[in-house]
């Protein structure tokens, strides 16, 4: 997938079937729209392409408005929403800045200087809550009014539901909120991940007897947080188990070395002696989250803190025992 950032760059496609959204999660209702793309791309000859934003129009504006409590909880960094839109085969991704130049385009601008001048859409797909331009006045047949004009089709798709649930990025960021991991990822279509380079810490997990592997989440408000079982994937051919800290670390100095940031922290139950006491570091790895084992705690002091990890690590090799027995039983009913 090409990933251009804004639509002023000579290798975009002069023509394009479009959708356009903020894709947080990649959730399978997001999956089953792109599907819809590809299809409707292949058959006019025209590359897939999605638009997308960074940051999301609701943390713009509670910014701008000095709202924080309106911006909404981030399911994925960027890093992972364009992995997963590479996944669902889409051919190009265009990512523009929202700020104070996008947000104030009147519907028909956007629509001239956007969809027909900058990407030369041939076909807008969209969904059954479009809204677009200032003040969101655009909708859906003021779309299909300006596509009779500029020589593009326009479609619009319902929602998608599982089980009688309206599959929506709002679902999946409830899901994470409540810690029903097994919920989030139904409606994902896969375990919610997190993935990035490991980078450095202030290594007090080695002082503790427990080394980890810090990923930095990008956005100050993640949907999930907390100490969950997880499995590693990209440090060896099978996922390594493993538990895991998302969020800002209480137990901490807010002074430290990643000030206060939010990190995902994450010590493998078993480490891969092949990689070294540093082999780790600058790699880039895959962390699912599969169960949460309960909220941050503050601990009074770093022994209180190393015993409350070894219990963690117990109820994540409990967890894993528990899935593994349930794996084999179900392979036993299966044969027979």
């Amino acid at each position: 997938m090409q990933i251009f950032r804004g639509f002023h760059h000579p290798g975009i496609a002069p023509r394009c079937a479009l959708t356009i959204g903020n894709f947080d999660g990649v959730h399978r209702g997001h999956q089953a729209m792109l599907a819809l793309l590809r299809s409707e791309a292949q058959h006019r000859g025209v590359p897939s392409c999605v638009m997308t934003f960074e940051p999301h129009p609701r943390d713009y504006f509670a910014a701008v408005q000095r709202k924080p409590e309106l911006a909404p909880a981030r399911i994925a960094t960027l890093r992972d929403k364009l992995a997963e839109l590479a996944r669902c085969g889409v051919d190009q991704c265009v990512v523009l800045k929202f700020g104070p130049q996008l947000s104030s385009l009147s519907p028909e601008s956007f629509i001239s200087e956007v969809l027909v001048q900058g990407l030369g859409a041939r076909y807008v797909l969209v969904g059954d809550d479009f809204r677009f331009g200032a003040k969101r006045a655009g909708d859906y047949r003021m779309l299909d009014e300006a596509g009779s004009r500029h020589g593009f089709d326009v479609a619009r798709m319902n929602s998608y539901e599982v089980h009688g649930l309206r599959v929506s990025s709002s679902a999946v960021r409830d899901a994470l909120g409540r810690g029903d991991m097994a919920g989030a990822a139904a409606l994902l279509g896969r375990p919610y991940a997190i993935s990035g380079h490991v980078v450095h810490g202030r290594k007090l997990g080695r002082e503790l007897g427990f080394k980890t592997l810090n990923l930095r989440f990008a956005h100050w408000k993640p949907a999930a947080s907390g100490i969950f079982a997880v499995h590693v994937h990209g440090l060896s051919p099978q996922p390594i188990e493993g538990v895991a800290n998302l969020g800002i670390r209480p137990s901490l100095d807010p002074s430290d070395v990643n000030g206060g940031r939010v990190l995902l922290e994450t010590f493998c139950l078993d480490w891969p002696p092949e990689l070294g006491a540093e082999g780790g570091y600058g790699k880039i790895i895959r962390v699912e989250l599969l169960h949460k084992l309960h909220d941050e705690l503050r601990y009074d002091g770093l022994d209180a803190l190393k015993a409350g990890i070894a219990r963690d690590c117990d109820a994540a090799r409990a967890f894993f025992a528990s899935t593994h027995a349930e794996t084999r039983r179900q392979t036993t009913r299966d044969r027979i």
